[in-house]
């Protein structure tokens, strides 16, 4: 493993520019994933059948805080992925895992004539799939926000692979998971290099997250040709109890 290289949250030089990828929720909600996001103020999310991240400013003020609140709801336990600073009085961390960021830097990537494009039609299927296998959140709708991969065995669906955020220029890949009865067969990598391949075809990037504990991830990430970028932090904290003022998340115009 090789997860002691990389720069975190705040690592950078002063003369760095920050990295789209630094906070790619922010970039997606504010790029491609536009049409997704819901706003308070300066704060977006996802809707919440969609996907639980949320994306606040690189430099989250007191007003930003209120306005994630409000969005949330009094008491909510709000994921703040990525976030590594402190939390403000009245917040109370509820989850932290360590992760990292991989990038492409050199993937075979190519199609695969076993996989099979997923849509809406397959969704009970994969959310199946996913409670079986725990590979991280996915919900009814997250199958919109790109291309999901899937390879079936005598009909029922075994392994996939998909497209979650998508900031401009990259695209993450996420939801890679197999049925315990078929591991060690190769599934996961074919089907990341088929999402793979397909991110490729459109000039972007592919980039994926995992948590800096799961060697065996990241030694497969890293055999396929991807490179750890940074650290960074699943999070998640819970909203203090108090009111709101009464607005109203709104798409962004």
């Amino acid at each position: 493993m090789s997860v002691t290289a990389g720069a975190g949250v705040g690592d950078r030089s002063a003369a760095e520019a920050p990295h789209v990828l630094d906070n790619p929720a922010l970039a997606s909600l504010t790029g491609p994933h536009a049409r997704f996001a819901e706003r308070r103020g300066r704060v977006l999310r996802y809707p919440v059948d969609v996907s639980p991240w949320l994306a606040l400013p690189d430099t989250p003020d007191a007003r930003d805080w209120a306005d994630l609140a409000a969005l949330a709801g009094p008491g909510a336990e709000i994921p703040l992925p990525g976030y590594r600073g402190e939390l403000p009085d009245g917040w109370e961390t509820t989850f932290r895992i360590d992760g990292v960021q991989f990038v492409d830097d050199g993937l075979a990537a190519a199609p695969d004539a076993e996989a099979v494009r997923l849509g809406p039609a397959d969704v009970p299927e994969m959310l199946d799939l996913v409670a079986r296998t725990r590979p991280g959140p996915f919900l009814p709708r997250t199958v919109e926000l790109g291309t999901y991969l899937g390879i079936r065995r005598g009909g029922a669906l075994v392994a996939m692979a998909g497209e979650r955020l998508h900031p401009p220029g990259w695209t993450e890949i996420s939801a890679v998971c197999t049925d315990p009865a078929v591991r060690g067969e190769g599934l996961a990598t074919r089907l990341i290099l088929a999402v793979a391949h397909g991110i490729r075809e459109r000039g972007e990037t592919p980039f994926l997250h995992t948590s800096a504990g799961n060697a065996g991830a990241i030694r497969l990430y890293e055999s396929l040709g991807f490179r750890l970028r940074r650290r960074t932090a699943f999070l998640a904290a819970r909203a203090p109890q108090r009111p709101v003022d009464g607005r109203t998340a709104v798409p962004v115009a």
